[in-house]
Protein backbone atom coordinates (compact mmCIF):
# COMPACT_ATOMS: atom_id res chain seq x y z
CA UNK A 1 0.00 0.00 0.00
CA UNK A 2 1.02 3.54 -0.23
CA UNK A 3 3.49 4.71 2.38
CA UNK A 4 1.47 7.08 4.54
CA UNK A 5 3.61 9.56 6.67
CA UNK A 6 2.76 10.91 10.30
CA UNK A 7 2.52 14.29 9.30
CA UNK A 8 1.58 16.35 6.31
CA UNK A 9 3.96 18.14 4.62
CA UNK A 10 1.70 21.55 6.41
CA UNK A 11 2.21 19.87 9.70
CA UNK A 12 5.71 18.94 9.49
CA UNK A 13 6.75 22.94 8.30
CA UNK A 14 4.48 24.13 10.94
CA UNK A 15 6.34 22.30 13.68
CA UNK A 16 9.64 23.07 11.98
CA UNK A 17 9.17 26.82 11.64
CA UNK A 18 7.84 26.97 15.36
CA UNK A 19 9.20 23.95 17.26
CA UNK A 20 12.33 26.10 19.85
CA UNK A 21 13.59 22.54 20.98
CA UNK A 22 15.46 19.76 19.05
CA UNK A 23 13.48 17.06 17.87
CA UNK A 24 13.71 14.08 16.15
CA UNK A 25 11.21 13.13 13.11
CA UNK A 26 10.99 9.40 12.61
CA UNK A 27 9.23 7.46 9.60
CA UNK A 28 9.12 10.57 7.49
CA UNK A 29 12.00 9.57 4.97
CA UNK A 30 11.91 6.27 4.36
CA UNK A 31 11.38 5.60 1.04
CA UNK A 32 13.70 8.80 0.22
CA UNK A 33 15.82 7.33 -2.50
CA UNK A 34 18.82 8.97 -0.82
CA UNK A 35 18.62 6.65 2.06
CA UNK A 36 20.75 4.82 -0.66
CA UNK A 37 23.08 6.88 -0.35
CA UNK A 38 26.27 4.43 1.78
CA UNK A 39 29.20 5.39 0.97
CA UNK A 40 30.06 2.16 -1.18
CA UNK A 41 27.02 3.81 -3.63
CA UNK A 42 28.58 7.27 -3.21
CA UNK A 43 31.85 5.98 -4.16
CA UNK A 44 30.56 4.04 -7.57
CA UNK A 45 28.78 7.70 -8.17
CA UNK A 46 31.77 9.65 -7.68
CA UNK A 47 33.38 7.44 -9.63
CA UNK A 48 37.10 8.14 -8.62
CA UNK A 49 36.19 11.47 -8.06
CA UNK A 50 38.93 13.21 -4.86
CA UNK A 51 36.89 15.29 -2.21
CA UNK A 52 38.77 17.00 0.60
CA UNK A 53 38.97 15.27 3.64
CA UNK A 54 39.79 16.93 7.44
CA UNK A 55 42.09 14.59 9.82
CA UNK A 56 42.17 15.01 13.52
CA UNK A 57 43.51 13.38 16.48
CA UNK A 58 41.08 10.51 18.21
CA UNK A 59 42.70 11.48 21.76
CA UNK A 60 40.47 14.22 23.55
CA UNK A 61 42.63 17.19 25.37
CA UNK A 62 41.44 19.79 27.32
CA UNK A 63 41.20 22.05 23.67
CA UNK A 64 38.57 21.82 21.21
CA UNK A 65 40.54 20.68 17.90
CA UNK A 66 39.49 23.65 15.58
CA UNK A 67 39.51 23.33 12.06
CA UNK A 68 42.91 25.29 11.92
CA UNK A 69 44.49 22.59 13.88
CA UNK A 70 43.53 19.57 11.80
CA UNK A 71 45.45 18.13 8.35
CA UNK A 72 44.00 17.94 5.36
CA UNK A 73 43.84 15.34 2.46
CA UNK A 74 42.44 15.00 -0.96
CA UNK A 75 41.12 10.71 -1.23
CA UNK A 76 38.36 8.82 -3.28
CA UNK A 77 35.82 7.47 -1.15
CA UNK A 78 37.23 3.99 -2.22
CA UNK A 79 40.85 5.20 -0.40
CA UNK A 80 38.86 6.49 2.51
CA UNK A 81 36.41 3.12 2.77
CA UNK A 82 39.64 1.21 2.67
CA UNK A 83 41.38 3.14 5.21
CA UNK A 84 38.26 3.21 7.70
CA UNK A 85 37.85 -0.55 7.40
CA UNK A 86 41.07 -0.67 9.64
CA UNK A 87 43.31 -2.01 6.97
CA UNK A 88 46.79 -1.80 7.57
CA UNK A 89 48.01 1.18 6.26
CA UNK A 90 49.67 1.82 3.20
CA UNK A 91 53.22 2.61 1.40
CA UNK A 92 51.09 5.17 0.05
CA UNK A 93 48.56 6.77 -0.57
CA UNK A 94 46.72 9.89 0.88
CA UNK A 95 46.04 8.20 4.44
CA UNK A 96 49.62 7.03 4.69
CA UNK A 97 50.67 9.00 7.23
CA UNK A 98 47.74 8.72 9.47
CA UNK A 99 47.08 5.69 11.79
CA UNK A 100 43.53 4.52 11.49
CA UNK A 101 44.06 3.83 15.07
CA UNK A 102 45.12 7.54 15.80
CA UNK A 103 42.78 9.76 13.74
CA UNK A 104 39.47 10.40 12.46
CA UNK A 105 38.66 11.78 8.97
CA UNK A 106 35.82 13.74 7.45
CA UNK A 107 34.78 14.94 4.56
CA UNK A 108 32.24 17.82 5.89
CA UNK A 109 30.01 20.38 4.48
CA UNK A 110 30.03 18.95 0.72
CA UNK A 111 27.73 20.73 -1.51
CA UNK A 112 25.83 17.71 -3.23
CA UNK A 113 25.28 20.88 -6.16
CA UNK A 114 29.05 21.00 -6.72
CA UNK A 115 30.27 17.21 -6.15
CA UNK A 116 27.36 15.90 -8.32
CA UNK A 117 27.28 18.89 -10.69
CA UNK A 118 27.32 16.30 -13.72
CA UNK A 119 24.46 14.45 -12.42
CA UNK A 120 21.79 16.32 -11.31
CA UNK A 121 19.34 13.81 -11.46
CA UNK A 122 20.91 12.82 -8.22
CA UNK A 123 19.61 15.58 -6.60
CA UNK A 124 16.08 14.22 -6.62
CA UNK A 125 17.04 11.47 -4.39
CA UNK A 126 16.73 14.34 -1.30
CA UNK A 127 12.40 15.07 -0.54
CA UNK A 128 12.39 18.25 1.35
CA UNK A 129 9.09 18.82 0.16
CA UNK A 130 7.89 16.07 2.79
CA UNK A 131 8.52 18.52 5.44
CA UNK A 132 6.69 21.59 3.61
CA UNK A 133 9.54 23.09 1.13
CA UNK A 134 8.47 21.92 -2.31
CA UNK A 135 11.09 22.13 -4.76
CA UNK A 136 14.00 21.77 -1.85
CA UNK A 137 15.96 18.97 -2.77
CA UNK A 138 19.71 17.56 -2.92
CA UNK A 139 20.61 20.80 -4.48
CA UNK A 140 20.18 23.04 -2.17
CA UNK A 141 21.50 20.27 0.50
CA UNK A 142 25.29 19.47 2.10
CA UNK A 143 26.60 16.11 2.89
CA UNK A 144 28.99 14.53 5.65
CA UNK A 145 30.80 11.91 5.47
CA UNK A 146 33.35 10.66 8.74
CA UNK A 147 34.62 8.07 10.07
CA UNK A 148 34.21 6.84 14.12
CA UNK A 149 35.59 9.81 15.97
CA UNK A 150 35.05 12.41 13.31
CA UNK A 151 34.36 15.20 14.64
CA UNK A 152 32.28 19.08 14.59
CA UNK A 153 33.81 21.56 17.42
CA UNK A 154 30.92 23.00 19.40
CA UNK A 155 29.75 26.14 17.37
CA UNK A 156 26.07 27.78 17.08
CA UNK A 157 25.22 29.10 13.60
CA UNK A 158 24.07 32.14 13.09
CA UNK A 159 21.75 32.06 9.94
CA UNK A 160 17.90 29.27 10.13
CA UNK A 161 17.34 26.46 11.95
CA UNK A 162 18.50 22.98 10.82
CA UNK A 163 17.32 19.74 9.28
CA UNK A 164 20.03 16.55 9.29
CA UNK A 165 18.73 13.08 7.54
CA UNK A 166 21.13 10.57 9.29
CA UNK A 167 21.85 8.01 5.94
CA UNK A 168 24.72 5.72 7.20
CA UNK A 169 25.52 4.90 10.72
CA UNK A 170 24.87 6.77 14.00
CA UNK A 171 25.77 10.30 15.10
CA UNK A 172 25.72 11.58 18.84
CA UNK A 173 24.69 14.84 18.80
CA UNK A 174 25.03 17.20 22.17
CA UNK A 175 22.66 20.39 21.83
CA UNK A 176 22.78 23.34 23.93
CA UNK A 177 19.86 26.19 24.08
CA UNK A 178 20.46 29.68 23.18
CA UNK A 179 20.19 30.41 26.91
CA UNK A 180 23.43 28.80 27.61
CA UNK A 181 25.78 31.00 25.40
CA UNK A 182 27.47 32.49 27.52
CA UNK A 183 28.13 29.04 29.62
CA UNK A 184 29.96 28.16 26.68
CA UNK A 185 31.88 31.32 26.24
CA UNK A 186 31.43 32.11 22.28
CA UNK A 187 34.44 33.30 20.49
CA UNK A 188 34.98 34.17 16.98
CA UNK A 189 38.61 33.19 16.47
CA UNK A 190 39.31 31.01 14.37
CA UNK A 191 37.16 33.16 12.74
CA UNK A 192 33.90 31.80 10.28
CA UNK A 193 31.55 33.69 9.22
CA UNK A 194 28.05 32.21 10.91
CA UNK A 195 29.72 30.04 13.10
CA UNK A 196 30.13 31.10 16.95
CA UNK A 197 32.57 28.49 18.73
CA UNK A 198 32.68 27.62 22.01
CA UNK A 199 36.13 27.84 23.49
CA UNK A 200 35.36 24.68 25.96
CA UNK A 201 36.12 21.35 24.40
CA UNK A 202 32.36 19.86 25.83
CA UNK A 203 33.52 16.53 25.04
CA UNK A 204 36.50 17.06 27.76
CA UNK A 205 35.50 20.56 29.71
CA UNK A 206 38.25 22.26 31.44
CA UNK A 207 36.13 23.64 34.62
CA UNK A 208 38.76 25.48 35.98
CA UNK A 209 39.48 27.54 32.89
CA UNK A 210 35.54 27.83 31.73
CA UNK A 211 33.62 27.40 35.58
CA UNK A 212 30.17 28.64 34.22
CA UNK A 213 30.33 25.10 31.38
CA UNK A 214 28.89 23.63 34.70
CA UNK A 215 25.55 25.43 34.53
CA UNK A 216 24.72 24.52 30.77
CA UNK A 217 21.97 21.71 29.95
CA UNK A 218 22.98 19.82 27.58
CA UNK A 219 20.42 17.89 25.85
CA UNK A 220 22.09 14.43 23.70
CA UNK A 221 20.48 12.29 21.35
CA UNK A 222 21.87 9.44 18.98
CA UNK A 223 20.82 9.73 15.59
CA UNK A 224 19.91 7.00 13.50
CA UNK A 225 19.79 6.17 9.72
CA UNK A 226 16.07 7.28 8.78
CA UNK A 227 15.72 9.52 11.35
CA UNK A 228 15.88 13.52 10.79
CA UNK A 229 16.56 16.00 13.72
CA UNK A 230 15.64 19.48 13.88
CA UNK A 231 18.27 21.62 15.16
CA UNK A 232 16.26 24.87 15.81
CA UNK A 233 17.86 28.75 15.61
CA UNK A 234 20.76 29.34 17.51
CA UNK A 235 21.32 25.93 19.51
CA UNK A 236 24.47 25.39 19.78
CA UNK A 237 25.57 21.49 18.75
CA UNK A 238 28.75 19.46 19.45
CA UNK A 239 28.06 16.20 16.95
CA UNK A 240 30.59 13.05 16.72
CA UNK A 241 30.81 9.99 14.52
CA UNK A 242 30.40 6.75 16.19
CA UNK A 243 30.25 4.06 14.21
CA UNK A 244 32.94 3.30 11.74
CA UNK A 245 31.23 5.21 8.88
CA UNK A 246 28.54 7.87 8.77
CA UNK A 247 27.11 9.38 5.88
CA UNK A 248 24.47 12.37 6.66
CA UNK A 249 22.91 15.37 4.90
CA UNK A 250 21.38 19.09 6.19
CA UNK A 251 19.73 21.65 4.54
CA UNK A 252 19.55 25.13 6.73
CA UNK A 253 15.94 26.44 6.08
CA UNK A 254 15.79 30.57 5.97
CA UNK A 255 13.91 32.59 8.34
CA UNK A 256 13.14 36.00 8.65
CA UNK A 257 15.57 36.97 10.86
CA UNK A 258 18.51 35.69 9.35
CA UNK A 259 18.67 39.22 7.62
CA UNK A 260 19.14 41.16 10.91
CA UNK A 261 21.78 38.14 11.72
CA UNK A 262 23.23 39.05 8.27
CA UNK A 263 24.02 43.22 9.27
CA UNK A 264 25.64 41.32 12.46
CA UNK A 265 27.42 39.22 10.97
CA UNK A 266 29.00 41.60 8.58
CA UNK A 267 29.81 43.69 11.76
CA UNK A 268 32.17 40.90 13.42
CA UNK A 269 33.93 40.08 9.83
CA UNK A 270 35.08 43.86 9.32
CA UNK A 271 35.83 43.95 13.41
CA UNK A 272 37.84 40.67 13.23
CA UNK A 273 39.67 41.42 9.51
CA UNK A 274 40.63 44.86 10.27
CA UNK A 275 41.59 43.77 13.79
CA UNK A 276 43.70 40.70 12.94
CA UNK A 277 44.52 41.78 10.02
CA UNK A 278 46.97 44.53 11.53
CA UNK A 279 48.58 42.05 14.07
CA UNK A 280 51.90 40.85 12.56
CA UNK A 281 51.55 37.60 10.22
CA UNK A 282 54.46 36.01 11.84
CA UNK A 283 53.04 35.81 15.32
CA UNK A 284 51.50 32.15 14.00
CA UNK A 285 48.13 32.41 15.39
CA UNK A 286 46.07 30.97 12.94
CA UNK A 287 43.25 32.94 13.17
CA UNK A 288 41.28 32.32 9.68
CA UNK A 289 39.23 29.25 9.43
CA UNK A 290 40.29 26.97 6.19
CA UNK A 291 36.80 27.31 5.23
CA UNK A 292 37.20 30.92 4.18
CA UNK A 293 39.06 31.71 1.34
CA UNK A 294 40.72 35.26 2.56
CA UNK A 295 40.84 37.71 4.91
CA UNK A 296 38.95 40.63 2.81
CA UNK A 297 39.41 44.07 2.95
CA UNK A 298 38.16 46.74 4.43
CA UNK A 299 36.38 48.37 1.46
CA UNK A 300 34.70 44.67 0.34
CA UNK A 301 33.39 44.21 4.17
CA UNK A 302 31.92 47.64 4.10
CA UNK A 303 30.09 46.56 0.93
CA UNK A 304 28.87 43.73 2.42
CA UNK A 305 27.73 45.48 5.35
CA UNK A 306 25.55 48.12 3.60
CA UNK A 307 24.39 45.40 1.25
CA UNK A 308 23.11 43.35 4.85
CA UNK A 309 21.59 46.31 5.83
CA UNK A 310 19.67 47.28 2.44
CA UNK A 311 18.72 43.50 2.45
CA UNK A 312 17.33 43.97 5.93
CA UNK A 313 15.01 46.83 4.94
CA UNK A 314 14.45 45.26 1.99
CA UNK A 315 13.26 42.17 3.94
CA UNK A 316 10.99 44.58 6.21
CA UNK A 317 9.28 46.89 3.28
CA UNK A 318 8.62 43.51 1.52
CA UNK A 319 6.73 41.69 5.02
CA UNK A 320 4.78 45.00 5.58
CA UNK A 321 3.76 45.12 2.00
CA UNK A 322 2.70 41.46 1.74
CA UNK A 323 0.53 41.65 5.18
CA UNK A 324 -1.19 44.57 2.95
CA UNK A 325 -1.32 42.16 -0.03
CA UNK A 326 -1.40 38.73 0.19
CA UNK A 327 0.02 36.81 -2.24
CA UNK A 328 -2.90 34.91 -4.07
CA UNK A 329 -0.48 32.00 -4.97
CA UNK A 330 1.75 32.05 -2.01
CA UNK A 331 4.55 30.58 -3.79
CA UNK A 332 7.51 30.00 -2.00
CA UNK A 333 10.70 32.06 -2.90
CA UNK A 334 14.07 29.73 -1.76
CA UNK A 335 17.81 29.42 -2.42
CA UNK A 336 19.37 27.35 -5.14
CA UNK A 337 22.33 26.55 -2.86
CA UNK A 338 22.20 26.87 0.74
CA UNK A 339 25.28 28.57 1.52
CA UNK A 340 25.61 28.54 5.38
CA UNK A 341 29.41 29.77 5.03
CA UNK A 342 31.92 32.18 2.89
CA UNK A 343 29.43 34.77 1.79
CA UNK A 344 31.21 37.61 0.85
CA UNK A 345 28.54 39.92 -0.41
CA UNK A 346 24.81 39.59 -0.64
CA UNK A 347 23.56 38.38 -3.74
CA UNK A 348 26.92 37.33 -5.16
CA UNK A 349 28.33 33.95 -3.65
CA UNK A 350 31.74 32.70 -4.87
CA UNK A 351 31.62 29.15 -7.14
CA UNK A 352 28.01 30.50 -8.59
CA UNK A 353 26.48 29.44 -5.25
CA UNK A 354 24.07 32.43 -4.33
CA UNK A 355 23.03 33.73 -1.51
CA UNK A 356 19.79 33.25 0.47
CA UNK A 357 16.61 34.39 -0.80
CA UNK A 358 14.47 34.69 1.90
CA UNK A 359 11.67 32.54 2.21
CA UNK A 360 9.08 35.45 3.76
CA UNK A 361 6.10 33.24 3.38
CA UNK A 362 8.25 30.69 6.06
CA UNK A 363 6.37 33.16 8.82
CA UNK A 364 2.68 32.64 8.16
CA UNK A 365 3.17 28.87 9.26
CA UNK A 366 4.79 29.84 12.87
CA UNK A 367 2.32 27.86 15.23
CA UNK A 368 -0.02 29.74 17.58
CA UNK A 369 1.76 29.36 21.12
CA UNK A 370 -1.82 27.93 22.97
CA UNK A 371 -1.11 24.71 19.86
CA UNK A 372 -0.17 21.80 21.34
CA UNK A 373 3.29 19.87 19.56
CA UNK A 374 2.19 16.24 18.56
CA UNK A 375 5.24 14.76 20.41
CA UNK A 376 4.92 10.45 20.13
CA UNK A 377 6.31 7.81 18.36
CA UNK A 378 7.18 10.25 15.16
CA UNK A 379 8.30 13.22 16.58
CA UNK A 380 10.32 12.55 19.98
CA UNK A 381 11.29 15.50 21.89
CA UNK A 382 15.64 15.58 22.69
CA UNK A 383 15.09 16.41 26.49
CA UNK A 384 17.67 18.34 29.28
CA UNK A 385 20.50 15.42 30.08
CA UNK A 386 20.26 14.78 34.37
CA UNK A 387 22.34 16.70 36.50
CA UNK A 388 23.34 13.01 37.56
CA UNK A 389 25.01 12.33 33.95
CA UNK A 390 27.88 13.86 32.90
CA UNK A 391 27.15 15.53 29.73
CA UNK A 392 29.16 14.32 27.84
CA UNK A 393 29.72 10.71 29.43
CA UNK A 394 34.06 11.86 30.05
CA UNK A 395 35.03 13.25 33.40
CA UNK A 396 35.64 16.90 32.87
CA UNK A 397 39.02 18.04 33.48
CA UNK A 398 39.83 20.13 36.68
CA UNK A 399 43.83 20.52 35.74
CA UNK A 400 45.04 23.94 34.88
CA UNK A 401 48.20 21.98 32.64
CA UNK A 402 48.63 23.44 29.48
CA UNK A 403 48.50 20.82 26.80
CA UNK A 404 50.82 21.02 23.73
CA UNK A 405 49.20 20.32 20.31
CA UNK A 406 50.20 16.93 18.22
CA UNK A 407 52.44 17.01 15.71
CA UNK A 408 51.41 17.49 12.11
CA UNK A 409 52.67 14.37 10.28
CA UNK A 410 50.86 15.69 7.42
CA UNK A 411 51.91 19.45 7.13
CA UNK A 412 49.52 20.90 5.98
CA UNK A 413 46.65 22.92 6.13
CA UNK A 414 44.30 22.95 3.66
CA UNK A 415 43.98 26.63 2.24
CA UNK A 416 45.92 28.14 4.45
CA UNK A 417 49.34 26.36 3.12
CA UNK A 418 50.78 26.39 6.07
CA UNK A 419 53.90 23.52 6.28
CA UNK A 420 55.88 21.75 8.95
CA UNK A 421 54.72 21.34 12.58
CA UNK A 422 51.38 22.26 13.84
CA UNK A 423 51.89 25.54 16.02
CA UNK A 424 51.01 25.98 19.76
CA UNK A 425 48.46 28.45 20.32
CA UNK A 426 49.92 31.51 21.82
CA UNK A 427 49.03 32.52 25.16
CA UNK A 428 45.83 34.91 24.35
CA UNK A 429 44.19 31.73 22.49
CA UNK A 430 45.18 28.98 25.82
CA UNK A 431 44.92 31.06 29.24
CA UNK A 432 43.04 33.18 30.72
CA UNK A 433 43.63 36.94 30.50
CA UNK A 434 44.42 37.09 33.75
CA UNK A 435 46.21 35.02 36.55
CA UNK A 436 45.54 35.12 40.18
CA UNK A 437 47.74 35.27 42.97
CA UNK A 438 47.19 33.70 45.84
CA UNK A 439 45.32 35.76 47.55
CA UNK A 440 42.85 36.33 44.74
CA UNK A 441 44.10 39.67 43.05
CA UNK A 442 45.70 39.95 39.29
CA UNK A 443 49.35 39.17 39.04
CA UNK A 444 50.55 42.18 37.77
CA UNK A 445 52.79 40.21 36.03
CA UNK A 446 50.21 38.45 33.63
CA UNK A 447 47.78 41.00 32.95
CA UNK A 448 48.72 41.79 29.52
CA UNK A 449 46.05 42.13 26.89
CA UNK A 450 45.82 40.51 23.76
CA UNK A 451 43.96 40.87 20.70
CA UNK A 452 42.34 37.98 21.10
CA UNK A 453 41.34 39.08 24.40
CA UNK A 454 39.82 42.41 22.83
CA UNK A 455 38.25 40.38 20.13
CA UNK A 456 36.01 37.88 22.35
CA UNK A 457 34.84 40.75 24.37
CA UNK A 458 34.40 43.05 21.23
CA UNK A 459 32.58 40.27 19.05
CA UNK A 460 31.00 38.93 21.85
CA UNK A 461 27.47 37.95 20.24
CA UNK A 462 25.61 40.47 23.15
CA UNK A 463 27.92 43.30 22.07
CA UNK A 464 27.20 42.80 18.36
CA UNK A 465 23.41 42.60 18.35
CA UNK A 466 23.77 46.15 20.53
CA UNK A 467 25.76 47.71 17.62
CA UNK A 468 23.62 46.04 14.93
CA UNK A 469 20.61 47.55 16.28
CA UNK A 470 22.21 50.95 17.23
CA UNK A 471 23.22 50.84 13.27
CA UNK A 472 19.99 50.06 12.02
CA UNK A 473 18.34 52.94 14.06
CA UNK A 474 20.59 55.18 12.39
CA UNK A 475 20.38 53.77 8.90
CA UNK A 476 16.52 53.73 9.75
CA UNK A 477 16.74 57.63 10.59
Amino acid sequence: GEDVKPFTPGKAKEIVMSLQQPAVFCNMAGDWPALHWNVKYLSAVLDGRTIQFRLGLKTVDLVPQFETRCSYVEATLEEFLAWSSGQPSCLSGPFSCYEYSRYWAYADYKYIARIFEDKPEIFQDVRWSDFGFPGRSGKESTLWIGSEGANTPCHLDSYGCNLVLQVQGRKRWHLFPPGDTSFLYPTRIPYEESSIFSKVNVANPDLKRFPEFRNTTAHVVTLSPGQVLLVPRHWWHYVESIDPVTVSINSWIELDADHEARVEEAITRMLVCAIKSAENPSDGDLWLNPTEVEATSHEINLQYLNKAVSAYFKCQKGSVSEQAHPSSTGEEQRTSIPCKRKKREVGCEPEGCRSLTHDFAFSTFKAEKSQKIPFGPHLIQVLPQSQETSSMGAVAAESDGRVLLHENEGGHFGKLHCTGKQLVMGNDCETPAHRMDSDGSPNASQTALSTNDLLDCLVNPRVISLVAQLLLERTRV
